[in-house]
């Protein structure tokens, strides 16, 4: 692969796009495959919720100090390396209950394994997107929407194929068959960033030790302290937790006492996921033409209140499909919009510190989203809950209309779109 930044090369962003693709397959599988192993092999509720706890918590972990290890070790090899761990814990689960060795607390060993181990690959790879985006000659934004449209192309599929194969072959082979695809993910990834500077160990100044290690570590907190990067958290971690209550109690519960239970919450899910994908890749074509802060305000602001309330007040299927399937269109351009906004703000040699706290700063609270749920339901009511949940997603999407700040997203995207005009042909990953 050629090191000339100047010829336009789309192979290695098609590459990263395909692992990433398999890896997050790899990973939808899991969190499907895992818990319906544990309702089958013990029939507990209570541990495959504690299995999933541990698998979460310790992403979130990793997430908040691995920053200056990717930068030591390279983005590269910390991708290759996280895909195999994580094949190698999951391939581990199924093998172990074939020979009969398996216990409840091997298992909860190795989903935490599998949490800290994945959680720096998706960070190292997520870093390279502006690189890649340069040398395919392809605008941020596009790159930025082709990415998104790759993971959730990912998720709908790996979700639509994980219950069939779980029908067909059961739980155990279906975690094999998540193994295998990490598998794959790892030699895509690892071929297709080959030669990449970027891609490899920083050179510090500075020998690795214990005081350097906390020095870049708070140097990423700090600049998602001091930028606009602090409200997109601050929103995002609330909104997230919110939308898991929705997806993990509120909406099945609603599917089971109001539509036809099961059959109508797969179609509904469908309905969003297949929209939000559709959305993406017409986003990641067009998207850079608009202005962000408009498109991301109203995105959020349809994506928001408007399912709780149809939840409340309409006891059929096709309002509420109908509202999904608009909420996967205006939700595709929120994760795009945000990257770019990180990738166009962050410095190169921060950016899997930066992204790394992000990333642990928004998962935060995700886990007591379902929880929170499924407490109020049980003491106010579905429809109350709905409503509470619905008017709190109201008040974090008026933010953006109510700071002026949040308008700094129109304003980094022009700054940065006349650096790159000023720079010789080729230089522009090497100076965001």
């Amino acid at each position: 692969m050629s090191e000339d930044f100047g010829t336009v090369d789309r192979r290695p962003l098609a590459m990263v796009l395909a692992a990433n693709l398999v890896s997050i397959a790899g990973n939808c599988l899991t969190y499907m495959g895992v818990p319906w192993f544990v309702l089958q092999s013990t029939g507990s509720a209570g541990k495959a919720g504690i299995v999933v706890f541990c698998t979460l918590l310790p992403a979130v972990l990793a997430a908040f100090v691995t920053g200056p290890v990717i930068d030591r070790v390279g983005r590269r090899w910390v991708s290759v390396a996280s895909d195999l761990a994580c094949g190698v814990t999951i391939a581990a689960i199924p093998l172990l209950q074939f020979v009969g060795m398996l216990q409840f607390w091997m298992l909860c060993v190795l989903m935490a394994m599998t949490g800290l181990f994945r959680a720096p690959g998706e960070t190292a790879r997520g870093v390279l997107l502006p690189t890649l985006a340069e040398r395919a000659g392809m605008p941020l934004t596009r790159a930025a929407g082709l990415y998104d449209g790759a993971a959730r192309c990912a998720a709908l599929t790996a979700s639509a194929l994980g219950g069939v194969l779980i029908a067909v072959l059961g739980a155990e082979k279906v975690l094999l068959v998540d193994a295998a695809t990490f598998a794959v993910a790892a030699p895509l990834f690892a071929f297709g960033v080959r030669g990449l500077p970027e891609a490899r160990a920083q050179r510090r100044p500075e020998p690795a030790s214990p005081c350097t290690y906390r020095r870049e570590l708070v140097d990423g907190y700090r600049f998602v302290a001091a930028m606009l990067l602090l409200g997109l958290c601050l929103m995002t971690l609330v909104t997230r937790a919110l939308d898991q209550g929705w997806s993990a109690v509120l909406l099945p519960l609603h599917a089971r006492e109001e539509l036809d239970g099961a059959v109508d919450l797969g179609l509904l899910n469908a309905a969003f996921g297949v929209c939000a994908l559709t959305g993406a890749l017409v986003y990641g074509a067009v998207g850079s033409r608009f202005r962000r802060w408009p498109l991301f305000t109203i995105a959020f602001l349809i994506g928001g209140l408007p399912r709780f309330l149809v939840a409340v007040f309409a006891d059929t299927f096709a309002p509420l499909a109908a509202i999904m399937a608009v909420e996967g269109l205006a939700f595709c351009v929120l994760s795009p919009i945000m990257a770019t906004v990180m990738y166009e703000t962050v410095p190169g040699d921060l950016r899997s510190r930066v992204l790394s706290a992000t990333t642990a700063s928004v998962q935060l609270v995700t886990p007591l989203g379902g929880l929170a749920a499924g407490l109020l339901v049980d003491s106010v009511g579905l429809s109350s809950t709905l409503l509470g949940f619905g008017g709190v997603y109201l008040l974090a999407t008026l933010c953006p209309v109510i700071f002026p700040a949040w308008k700094q997203m129109d304003r980094i995207g022009s700054a940065h779109d006349k650096t790159q005009e000023s720079l010789p042909q080729g230089t522009g990953a090497r100076q965001l």
